[in-house]
């Protein structure tokens, strides 16, 4: 313990200033597109077989400032029985995050993995809501492991030779 005695400290160096400490905000989520397709209605809301779902899930960024990144989550799905389309639909759900005090080896994990996982309960409820209010019961997306996203997407970029994404 370092204590001071009229001015001078004893028992230990001089305390230093910390490190400024990471910070994330969110400074602004939106819908940036939404598109659902309900082509054969009336007939494709009567109840039959269990359609099959596919759904694909994209993650993008691109930096608006120094501090700044524009995250945006790409949902595409569609239900299918046989080869009749029942819905389908395209949703980029996107955020603003403000990122600072991280050292930039670990800016593509954050902006990659954190930033979407904070995006996917917002997202995952538009795409309920839609296809719900498209005459269908809500589709609840599973939960997205992002980090697992990423290392396969950085895999894909080493064995191509591309680069991740740094944003400034």
């Amino acid at each position: 313990m370092t204590t001071t005695n009229g001015g001078a400290t004893s028992g230990g160096a001089a305390p230093s200033a910390a490190p400024p400490q990471p910070q994330l905000h969110v400074v602004a989520q939106y819908i940036k597109d939404l598109s659902f397709e309900n082509p054969n209605a009336p007939q494709s809301l009567t109840p039959g077989t269990q359609p099959q779902l596919g759904i694909q899930i994209n993650v993008g960024a691109k930096p608006m400032s120094d501090t700044d990144v524009e995250v945006t989550l790409k949902l595409e799905g569609k239900a299918e029985n046989a080869s009749t389309l029942i819905f389908r639909f395209e949703l980029e759900y996107a955020g603003v995050f403000r990122i600072q005090n991280v050292p930039q080896e670990s800016l593509n994990p954050i902006v990659l993995i954190e930033c979407p996982r904070l995006l996917f309960p917002f997202a995952r409820e538009v795409v309920a809501s839609t296809v719900r209010n498209g005459g269908f019961p809500p589709l609840l997306l599973d939960p997205v492991d992002f980090a697992g996203l990423y290392r396969q997407k950085m895999s894909q970029m080493q064995s191509v030779g591309g680069m991740p994404m740094q944003p400034s």
